[in-house]
C-alpha cells in the first residue's frame, strides 16, 4: 500500500485507517459512444436508421442521437470496465453485421456533411413520446443549427459502489438522512470535476481539426481559425474543438447559472431554465403553420438541452422529467460528457483510458470539494476552453484558485492524488491496471507529443492527408476490423430478440396514444 497522499481528504484517510479500503472497488461503469453513419464515399448516411437494428426509441442499447444518421450504441452498467468493452465491442459488432455500404464515422467532428440540410433529424415513429423527441431536435436545429448536434462522443457512466455509501455515513456521522448525504457527495465529485476535467481535454481530446464543410451553414465561425490545408482548420495546440466554442456548446447558456452546490439548487436552477421565456427563441415560434419548431421558446426546451461536462443522473420513468427523477429518488450515477472517440480504436474508447476516468472520478469523490461560487464557474469554463483550443502550447497556465499554475504542474498533482485510489482499484491484480493507466497518463502530461490531439496532425502533415481524408481512412480501417469478423450464434440471436421486442414495444405505444399531442406536452411541463 502506498503512503497516505496528505492531498486527499480525511474521507480517504477514514476509510483507510478503518480498513474498509476494498468497499472503493466495484463501482458501475457504463458507456454511451455516438456514431455518425456515413456512405462509402464519406458522406453522411441519408438513410434511416435500419430497421434490422430495432426501434431507436425503445431499444435499451441502441438508438440514435440528434439525427437520424447519428448512431448511439449504450452498454449497462458493469463493475468489471471489461464487461462494459466487450459489451460495446459486441455491440459495434451487431451493428456491422447489418450495416449495408456504410461504416461509423472514426472521428468526434463530422465530415461529409453539405450544411445543415445534409443532416437528417432523427425519427422516433407517431407515438407522443416519438413525436416530442423529433420536435425537440426540431427545436435544436433553430437554436443551434443542425451541424453542431452531429458532433459524437462518448459519455461515462459512473456509479459509487452502493456498499460504501453505509460505511461513509457511519464514518462520518452527518446530521442529514443517508439519502441527502448521498446526493450531497455525488455534488462533491461533480464541483470537483468541474476544477480539474480540463485533464480529460488535454490527455484524450482527439479534434484538433476540422473540416471545412463543418462551417457551410455557419461560415462566421470560421473566425480566428488557422488553415491546415485547403480543407482544413485547425488550431496548432488544439486538444478538443468539440469542447470548444464552436463545438458542443452554447454560448446562449453561457450565463445560466446552474447550482451545482446542492441537489436541490440543481433542480431549482434548471427547472427555472426550463421554465423562463427567452426573447431569441420566442422569435422563432412554437407553433407556426400549424408545425412545431421547438417544444418551448424557453431557455431549455427540456433538461437535455443543457450543455455541460458532467451531469448528475437518475434513472427516469416513462414519462417522468429528469429532473423530478432527480428529486424523487436522488443522485443514482454520474455521467462524464466531456471524452472525444478515440480515432485509434475501434470502438473509440480502451480500457486503460476507461480505468483512469474510474480513477479520476472516485478521487474526485474522496477529495475535500469547497461549494462553487459565480466566479468559480467562469474559471472552471475558462480553463476547459483554454485547454480545448491550447492545450498543448508550451508553458499554458490555468487559473486556481485566482492564482496562475502551469498546466504541466496542475496536471502532475491531480495524478499524483490519483496514486493512492488506484494503488486500491488496483487489488491484488499482478498487473496493477489502473497503476499501469495512471503511469501512461503522466507520459503524456511529460510529452505532449503523446497526446492523440498531436498524434493525428502529425499522421495528417505526415501522409498530407486533410482532416476528411484522415477520418474516412481511419473509420475505413475499423469497418475492415469488425467486417473480418462475426458476431457469435449466442449473441446474435441475444440482439435480433431485442431488436424484434423493441419493434414490438414501438407499435405497442402507438396503438395506446390516445391524448392529443398539445395536452401530452401539457401534461409533460406540468409535472412537479
Amino acid at each position: 500500500m502506498t503512503h497516505l497522499n496528505n492531498k486527499l481528504s480525511t474521507r480517504f484517510d477514514q476509510i483507510l485507517a478503518n480498513g474498509q479500503q476494498r468497499l472503493l472497488c466495484g463501482g458501475s461503469k457504463g458507456i454511451e459512444k455516438e456514431s455518425l453513419r456515413i456512405s462509402k464515399d464519406g458522406f453522411i448516411a441519408q438513410t434511416p436508421h435500419p430497421k434490422a437494428l430495432g426501434s431507436a426509441l425503445t431499444h435499451p442499447y441502441i438508438t440514435t442521437d440528434y439525427s437520424e444518421a447519428l448512431i448511439e450504441l449504450i452498454t449497462p452498467p458493469f463493475t468489471d470496465i471489461k464487461d462494459t468493452l466487450a459489451f460495446l465491442h459486441d455491440t459495434h459488432q451487431f451493428v456491422y453485421d447489418h450495416l449495408d455500404n456504410e461504416m461509423l464515422l472514426a472521428a468526434s467532428m463530422p465530415c461529409g456533411i453539405d450544411g445543415d440540410e445534409s443532416i437528417p433529424i432523427a425519427q422516433y415513429g407517431s407515438s407522443n413520446i416519438g413525436r416530442m423527441k423529433h420536435v425537440y431536435r426540431h427545436g435544436l436545429w433553430h437554436r443551434y443549427g443542425r451541424t453542431m448536434q452531429a458532433i459524437a462522443g462518448i459519455h461515462f457512466n459512473y456509479s459509487v459502489p452502493e456498499t460504501l455509501w453505509p460505511a461513509l455515513y457511519e464514518l462520518e456521522k452527518p446530521d442529514v438522512s443517508p439519502e441527502q448525504f448521498k446526493a450531497d457527495a455525488y455534488f462533491a465529485l461533480i464541483r470537483n470535476f468541474q476544477r480539474q476535467g480540463w485533464l480529460i481535454l488535454y490527455l484524450f481530446g482527439a479534434s484538433p481539426a476540422i473540416c471545412k464543410s463543418f462551417f457551410k451553414s455557419r461560415p462566421a465561425l470560421m473566425a480566428g481559425f488557422d488553415e491546415f490545408d485547403p480543407g482544413t482548420l485547425y488550431h496548432p495546440y488544439a486538444t478538443s474543438l468539440r469542447m470548444s466554442d464552436i463545438g458542443y456548446k452554447s454560448k446562449n447558456q453561457a450565463n445560466l447559472q446552474i447550482d451545482y452546490n446542492s441537489l436541490s439548487g440543481y433542480v431549482s436552477s434548471l427547472g427555472k431554465a426550463i421554465a423562463t421565456p427567452y426573447p431569441e427563441y420566442e422569435k422563432i415560434g412554437t407553433v407556426v403553420n400549424e408545425q412545431y419548431r421547438q417544444l418551448n421558446s424557453n431557455i431549455l426546451q427540456i433538461e437535455n438541452e443543457f450543455y455541460s461536462t458532467i451531469r448528475p443522473k437518475q434513472v427516469a420513468e416513462s414519462g417522468e422529467k429528469p429532473t423530478l427523477a432527480l428529486k424523487r429518488r436522488g443522485v443514482r450515477y454520474v455521467e462524464m460528457r466531456s471524452l472525444d472517440l478515440d480515432v485509434f480504436n475501434p470502438i473509440g474508447i480502451d480500457e486503460g483510458k476507461a480505468r483512469f476516468i474510474e480513477a479520476l472520478l472516485l478521487t474526485c469523490l474522496l477529495k475535500d470539494s469547497p461549494l462553487i461560487s459565480e466566479q468559480d464557474h467562469r474559471i472552471n469554463n475558462a480553463n476547459q476552453l483554454a485547454v480545448a483550443q491550447f492545450g498543448r502550447k508550451p508553458g499554458l497556465e490555468l487559473d486556481r484558485r485566482e492564482k496562475k499554475i502551469p498546466l504541466r504542474e496542475w496536471a502532475a498533482e491531480i495524478l499524483a492524488d490519483m496514486q493512492p485510489v488506484c494503488d486500491i482499484l488496483d487489488g491484488d491484480e499482478a498487473s496493477k491496471p489502473y497503476s499501469q493507466a495512471l503511469k501512461q497518463q503522466q507520459k503524456i502530461v511529460d510529452d505532449p507529443d503523446l497526446t492523440a490531439s498531436a498524434r493525428i496532425l502529425k499522421h495528417m502533415g505526415h501522409q498530407q492527408q486533410h482532416f476528411g481524408c484522415f477520418s474516412l481512412n481511419k473509420s475505413a480501417e475499423h469497418e475492415q476490423y469488425f467486417r473480418q469478423r462475426k458476431l457469435d450464434g449466442y449473441n446474435t440471436d441475444q440482439f435480433n430478440e431485442l431488436a424484434e421486442q423493441s419493434l414490438a414495444k414501438q407499435r405497442e405505444i402507438e396503438g395506446r396514444d390516445q391524448l392529443p399531442f398539445d395536452e401530452f406536452l401539457k401534461q409533460y411541463f406540468a409535472q412537479s
